[in-house]
Order: C-alpha cells, then structure tokens, then sequence
C-alpha cells in the first residue's frame, strides 16, 4: 500500500526484482516488460531489450519498474484492473525469449487487490 504522499502505483517490484532488473540492464541495455498470458498470481512477464517487443493500442502502460517500462494487453488488464502487480524474483527458467532465463532465474508476478481507497484514487470506483 503506498504512502499517504505517494501515488497509488499499478506495478511496483521487490528488491530482488529490482537488482535483477539493474542486472540485466547493465549487461543487454535498457529493458522493457510486458505481461503476456496469465490471470492470476503465478504468470511470468516477459523482459526483453527496450523496443525489441512492439506495443500498440491494444497495449494498457501499466507503470515503470526499475526504470524499465511495464506493459500488457488492455483484455487482460481487465482481469487485473483491482490489483496491484507485485514482480518478484524466483528461481528457475523464465519464457524462452525473456532475457532473464539464462540467469537461472525468472520474474514472477504476484499481486493484492488495492484497497477502496486506493480504487477511488485511481479512479477504478
């Protein structure tokens, strides 16, 4: 939950996701994600070099992460439009073309339903 003073903030990462994110930026460049595929806690986002995966109209900002943009398709937005997206660090392989998967590791996607409050400053109610 964010801070009286602090914007309330569709994405945020753990710290374990942020250094990986810095990670992966210092080795490949500025980066940018993108949710693809998954409703629910659990689905992996996909990290690729910034530009490299083509976002449209039919692409919901959702917010920025470690200086990285973070994106996904406004159908699935809608399934997640009352959560917040919490991207965490896990180990294991990542999606085939997602640039964390040679690390040993992936990003996981995890979230909590904002509060009314947080609904009504979002503009959600």
């Amino acid at each position: 939950m964010a801070r009286e003073d602090e914007p309330v903030r569709k994405v945020v990462a753990t710290d374990a996701a942020l250094e990986l994110i810095a990670f992966l930026t210092a080795k490949y460049g500025p980066v940018m994600f993108h949710q693809s595929g998954g409703c629910c806690d659990g689905s992996s986002p996909m990290c690729y070099p910034l530009g490299e995966f083509m976002v449209g109209d039919s692409d919901v900002h959702m917010g920025e992460i470690g200086g990285a943009p973070f994106y996904m398709s406004k159908s699935q937005y809608e399934y997640w439009k009352f959560t917040q997206l919490i991207i965490d660090v896990v180990p294991g392989r990542g999606g085939m073309f997602s640039l964390e998967g040679p690390e040993g590791k992936r990003f996981l996607t995890r979230s909590r339903v904002f509060t009314p409050e947080e609904q009504r400053s979002l503009k959600l109610l």
